[in-house]
């Protein structure tokens, strides 16, 4: 076999194990989400909690131990530090009502998303060649959003859901589209 071939063959069955690992983490973490949907909430939060303490020691570290910033610098990067540190730690000590905050907060951040979106996207209905469909796209993403504000919670819920029916849908495919490979 020449080497071209090899190099070939061995980038296609990387990509193939890449594709089915791949879609197989995307179902499982699917199962787990339609399964057990606040545990998944609660280990996603957690998991940005770890994150926010991790941020807030290398800030801190940053303001403390840095040579080159100035006063405001260090003060500004030690005060984040401790923000994110004590944020993160305030997570963990109620997960699970920090878990509800942040789904309303993300429901009423979509919602507000959708709007400008679509107030956009009529904005620009002038230049548009499809004026229909970006009418019909602008009103509708108007509607979800303002769906969304009066109902962040629940819609977080269906977001979450769609998240885990999509994660299960695309890990399929993708482990079908690893399967079908061939060098």
């Amino acid at each position: 076999m020449s080497t071209t071939q090899n190099t070939t063959s061995t980038f296609v069955r990387s990509l193939r194990t890449a594709f089915i690992v791949g879609g197989i983490l995307s179902v499982i973490l699917g199962v787990l989400i339609l399964v057990w949907p606040g545990r998944t909430a609660q280990v996603a939060t957690g998991i940005i909690a770890a994150y926010t303490i991790i941020a807030g020691i290398v800030y801190a570290g940053l303001g403390i131990f840095s040579r080159t910033k100035g006063g405001w610098s260090r003060v500004g990067h030690i005060a984040l530090g401790v923000f994110f540190i004590v944020v993160g730690v305030v997570a963990f000590a109620n997960l699970a009502a920090f878990t509800v905050s942040f789904a309303l907060f993300l429901g009423v951040l979509v919602g507000i998303l959708w709007i400008i979106e679509g107030a956009v996207s009529l904005s620009v209905v002038g230049e548009s060649s499809s004026r229909g469909w970006t009418i019909a796209f602008a009103v509708l993403s108007i509607i979800a959003g303002v769906t969304l504000l009066f109902s962040p919670l629940w819609g977080a819920i269906v977001l979450w859901w769609l998240l885990g029916i999509s994660a299960v849908a695309l890990g399929v495919v993708n482990i079908v589209r690893g399967l079908s490979f061939r060098p």
